[in-house]
């Protein structure tokens, strides 16, 4: 048993007046927002102007705290001069956007001074009327409903009928497994939801196999082929929905809307709002998918291989970008390491440069080359003739034996060794123009053969 933290995410059904309040607390969040950015901003360029001349630091304009607690407190002595209106609020929504506005500053500092992994943070900016809706909660009265499983409770909005039954949630804080410390409400595609975060108690079930390993190649033409020789089908949810995607952006492009300067039209808003509906659906209908695959694999196996892939240079490819956003890479491996967590199963992940598809799974030989054309991997070592797919994830369910067997078989890791010498035209198309003696799985091989 682990307690983790776990998201419970409902459709809200609100009635016009409820709605209009999420609103207004929304906008209260972004108000709180973009007022500590701007003070922030102020302080800065004022003490950066005084240095400029010559001023000291001890006699610069006094900097300002960013953390959470220090704005929040700044917010209560100006917050009745700045905003009279702000009681028609809960006290959350303005705490939520200084807290959001503290956590932004800390990453933006935190990858300026190297501290922060991934991509480089730029400073904050200011959160326009276009911008996501949201609104976080941690105090006051909020969570289920009492003796109903269609309703949740707000802090200033009171009860919010959901879309659908909240009995998963009910029944963890109704056996004491679950405690809610904080709700989110947001609208996204069109749609009120709000999202409870949940220390929950979690036992899960070991896998039916615990001492199986099966290797997941994720592709285009299928969503996935696993080592089983199962073939996942690409179910395509954005190709299919691309017509009437299609067709509600040219009626969008020829009504009024702010590309025009003009107000936008009702017909547009309402056009616009299609749009946001099927991109929701679509998004929707993808993220089911890949929870179904991912579940029915952490609950089989023991062990599960993916690749480390370089998901944003496949993106650079115009021709494959659209296809590969279709298919939710990130978050497939995303969704398969933390539910691995839960049940105490194994992940490997292999090595970006690990030749998946380049290397012969009967006879672990290497190819020089192996264009994406190519769907059938023909080994003129072995003579295995294989579907390059599940020639792939063979190898990455090899891996688990090569981390735990002895040195002698590391030779088929294919890591690089040194700077290869270019192919001789007597070669069979493996690097360096020889290819090696028959040797059976597992056999150590010559290591100019196996480089990559």
């Amino acid at each position: 048993m682990a307690v983790v933290i776990q998201s419970y995410r409902f459709a809200l059904e609100p009635s016009p007046a409820q709605a209009e309040a999420l609103r207004s607390h929304c906008g209260a969040q972004r108000f709180a927002y973009n007022w500590g950015l701007d003070l922030i901003k102020v302080v800065m360029g004022q003490r950066a102007a005084e240095a400029s001349y010559g001023i000291g630091e001890e006699d610069l304009t006094p900097s300002l705290s960013w953390s959470a607690y220090s704005l929040r407190k700044l917010w209560n002595t100006v917050k009745d001069e700045l905003a009279p209106w702000w009681a028609e609020n809960s006290k959350e929504a303005y705490s939520s956007g200084l807290a959001n506005l503290a956590t932004a500053l800390k990453n933006w500092r935190d990858s300026r001074k190297g501290k922060r992994k991934g991509a480089r943070v730029g400073f904050p900016q200011r959160k326009s009327r276009r911008h996501v809706m949201s609104c976080r909660f941690t105090t006051g009265s909020f969570g289920l409903a009492d003796h109903d499983r269609r309703h949740v409770k707000l802090p200033r909005i009171s009860l919010v009928r959901t879309h659908e039954s909240t009995r998963k949630l009910a029944r963890h804080i109704e056996r004491g497994t679950g405690r809610v410390p904080s709700a989110t409400v947001s609208f996204r595609s069109g749609r009120w939801f709000v999202s409870f975060s949940v220390e929950i108690d979690r036992n899960e079930p070991p896998p039916r196999d615990p001492d199986g390993a099966v290797g997941v190649d994720l592709g285009i033409k299928s969503l996935a082929v696993l080592s089983t020789g199962e073939v996942i089908p690409n179910p395509r949810h954005l190709e299919l929905a691309l017509k009437e995607l299609r067709r509600l952006q040219r009626q969008a492009s020829r009504q009024t809307g702010p590309d025009t300067g003009r107000t936008p039209s009702k017909r547009w808003i309402k056009t616009q709002a299609r749009i946001t509906k099927l991109h929701g659906q679509i998004a929707q209908a993808r993220l089911d998918g890949l929870h179904k695959l991912t579940t029915r694999l952490v609950r089989e196996f023991g062990t599960i291989v993916v690749e480390d892939l370089n998901v944003k240079g496949m993106m650079s490819n115009r021709r494959l970008a659209r296809h590969v956003a279709g298919i939710g890479m990130g978050e497939f491996r995303r969704q398969v390491e933390y539910k691995a967590a839960w049940s105490d199963v194994r992940v490997i992940i292999a090595n970006r440069w690990f030749a998946s598809s380049k290397t012969c799974s009967g006879c672990g030989v290497v190819k020089a080359k192996l264009h994406l054309s190519e769907r059938l991997f023909h080994c003129q070592s072995c003579g295995l003739i294989i579907d390059r797919d599940l020639n792939a994830a063979l190898n990455l369910a090899a891996l688990v034996e090569r981390e735990t067997s002895s040195a002698s078989c590391a030779a088929r890791l294919n890591e690089p060794d040194g700077n290869p010498r270019k192919p001789t035209t007597r070669g069979h198309g493996y690097r360096h123009g020889k290819a090696p003696a028959h040797a059976g799985r597992g056999q150590r091989q010559s290591g100019n053969a196996l480089t990559q």
